[in-house]
């Protein structure tokens, strides 16, 4: 397996057509100042609720009702992982801030069971990217970046159907950047990485997309590169035997849910022993790590680090499982 800072290959595949309507970028006059670096900290956080009534398209298995949000059914789970039923999202509308902010702390009231219901939350540059999702649950979110648009993100994990959210109250503020964290003018990371085919025709993504046959996107082990349902705010390119294709991420997997191997081993959610690049997947297959099971410790069975789905399997050239090249494209500037 070889982890490389990308050379980026020619794409001759033609995008699907909600990829590319997704990775459709804001005009940069309409965002400039959502994003800007200073040494100062700013003094006084800003709180805002969360509108969780306005339940839309872009989510999925959650409904309000009785002044809550709640699943509408628990038999939903996602389709990469074959994670536990009870599966829901809401992805919440942006809320501009009039300051600049890079850590945001997230209150849910109601009734919810631990670990139940997961809040994630991002922030926009100025050039209309996203950050990654990070986790806000317990703990305060730092954002890679400081920025002035804020977004959060529900994922219910309820197989007993027992949360009730009726507020989310999210506080943001600014505080000291880490070092390393802007990477403007970088080249995007790429790595190559074994993939496998996800079919499952017919099931719901992570986000919320039922697949289609002969569908065109990816899953990867991690929530901080999930696009929202019809979007392609986090994008790959995937270089197979015969062509390359960039696909959004729609899906969460395979094998692992909390694995970013895509960015540097400081800064992933899990498995920090591992080099950027090396998914805890593959190690655990070929080297015996973590006892040869995944996060949720289950025996892995192969080394994969992507799923595609059939379109883009088929696309890029394979018919079996095999060895790609990705490309995890937001990573190209700051995240």
């Amino acid at each position: 397996m070889s982890v490389h800072p990308t050379r980026r290959r020619t794409t001759t595949a033609v995008l699907s057509a909600l990829a590319v309507l997704g990775l459709a970028a804001a005009a940069p006059s309409a965002l400039a100042d959502d994003s800007a670096r200073s040494t100062r900290v700013a003094a006084g956080p800003v709180s805002w609720s969360a509108a969780l009534d306005e339940v839309n398209a872009d989510d999925a298995n959650v409904r309000w009702t009785d002044g809550a949000l709640r699943l509408r059914g628990t038999t939903l789970r996602a389709a990469s992982a074959e994670g536990t039923r009870g599966h829901g999202t809401q992805v919440l509308a942006a809320k501009k801030l009039d300051k600049q902010v890079n850590r945001v702390r997230a209150e849910l009231s109601g009734t919810v069971p631990e670990g139940t219901v997961l809040v994630d939350v991002r922030g926009r540059a100025a050039d209309g990217s996203w950050t990654e999702w990070r986790e806000a649950t317990g703990a305060e979110a730092v954002l890679p970046r400081t920025v002035r648009t804020v977004q959060a993100r529900l994922t219910f994990q309820d197989p007993k159907g027992e949360a009730r959210v009726s507020d989310l109250r999210l506080t943001a503020s600014r505080g000291a950047e880490q070092p390393g964290r802007e990477r403007a003018g970088a080249a995007a990371f790429s790595a190559q990485v074994f993939a496998t085919r996800e079919g499952l025709v017919g099931g719901t993504t992570a986000n919320g997309h039922v697949i289609q046959p002969n569908d065109h996107f990816v899953a990867l082990p991690s929530r901080r590169g999930l696009s929202p349902n019809g979007s392609g705010d986090f994008s790959v390119e995937v270089c197979g035997p015969v062509r390359c294709e960039t696909a959004p991420v729609w899906d969460v997997g395979p094998w692992n849910t909390r694995d970013d191997y895509w960015n540097p081993s400081a800064e992933r959610e899990s498995f920090q022993d591992l080099a950027q690049g090396m998914p805890e997947s593959q190690a655990a297959y070929e080297t015996g790590y973590n006892g040869g099971k995944d996060g949720s410790g289950r025996t892995v069975l192969n080394p994969a680090g992507i799923d595609l789905a059939d379109g883009t399997f088929y696309n890029v050239g394979l018919n079996d499982n095999g060895w790609v090249t990705v490309t995890y494209l937001w990573t190209g500037a700051a995240k």
